[in-house]
């Protein structure tokens, strides 16, 4: 299983996919993305675990998944009941660029891409008008594909524009409690699940002792394992190393720091299971990885523009 998808944002640095029905497809893991994530829910019930927090989701809910930012989505009732969805995966500093015109825009944008207080989930106002609008833009989008990279790349942006303008729309417009970033659509019995996110965020960089973990929530540790399986929909070992690798592959893109360094400060100071971990969830090595940092040609003709099969 990898842990990081479209690693092709480097080819071309905006990728959608409009009304994918993934009900048969769908893969339930924590994983995280190179670029930011914006996912539209339009057929499905379930919820979305981003972080230390855990959301409901249902018809309209609208996702913003920073770049390698941990999240998963656990649907309900497949396949008696449809999942379909549509998912723009973009390099935000290029639509930042695009947005310079429209500086409230822009300023929306960097907050969803960088503001830890920020909301990232929204529930669409209205969403067969914003469905509409993505009906009107997808085969723009299809015929650009036979243009060239710069003319789709154009029409994309055009697009995230509008959308992005909708979804600024829906989150002035929605009551305190869907924007405040601790309260949108809480689950009232995920609160000791959550408190087990948040310790394993904070401890994820030490040896990780499952005793420490549940004296820390107040339960046994028998108890712990299968309260976070119950909640999550993955073991604690998976969660915590998907927490690991997704902070190594931040600090492999942002920093100087050794390969080795890196592992240590992940906790997983053995080198050469650090390197064979990381390969096996990311695709890459990590000297790979780190040598990938920076974007490459975004005007290839190799780019098509369409999202390959990921997780969601």
């Amino acid at each position: 299983m990898k842990l990081m998808n479209y690693m092709n944002l480097n080819v071309h640095p905006v990728q959608f996919s409009f009304f994918k029905n993934r009900t048969h497809e769908f893969e339930e893991i924590f994983h995280a993305h190179q670029g930011m994530e914006l996912l539209v829910v339009h057929e499905g019930n379930g919820i979305a675990v981003i972080e230390q927090q855990i959301v409901e989701m249902a018809p309209g809910a609208i996702f913003c998944f920073r770049p390698f930012q941990l999240h998963r989505l656990r649907l309900y009732n497949l396949p008696q009941e449809r999942y379909v969805r549509s998912l723009f995966v973009l390099e935000p500093a290029v639509l930042e660029t695009a947005l310079a015109v429209f500086p409230s825009l822009q300023e929306f944008l960097r907050k969803l891409w960088k503001d830890p207080l920020s909301p990232q989930s929204f529930q669409s106002s209205n969403l067969s008008e914003l469905e509409h609008v993505f009906r009107l833009y997808a085969p723009r989008i299809e015929a650009a594909v036979e243009r060239g990279a710069e003319r789709l790349l154009e029409e994309q942006l055009l697009f995230l524009t509008a959308f992005m303008h909708q979804l600024r729309t829906d989150a002035e417009t929605a009551p305190a409690s869907q924007t405040d970033p601790t309260h949108i659509h809480p689950r009232k019995s995920s609160t000791t699940a959550e408190r087990m996110l948040s310790w394993i965020e904070e401890n994820y960089s030490n040896p990780f002792k499952l005793e420490e973990l549940a004296q820390a929530v107040h339960l046994t540790p028998n108890h712990v394992s299968a309260t976070f399986r119950q909640s999550i929909g993955s073991t604690i070992t998976e969660y915590l190393t998907a927490r690991r690798i997704r902070q190594a592959c931040w600090l492999l893109k942002t920093t100087d720091m050794s390969v080795q360094d890196i592992g240590e400060a992940v906790g997983l100071g053995n080198f050469s299971y650090f390197c064979q971990l990381f390969k096996k969830h990311v695709g890459y090595t990590p000297y790979t990885f780190k040598s990938m940092h920076t974007y490459g040609d975004y005007t290839s003709s190799d780019a098509k523009g369409a999202v390959p099969e990921g997780r969601e």
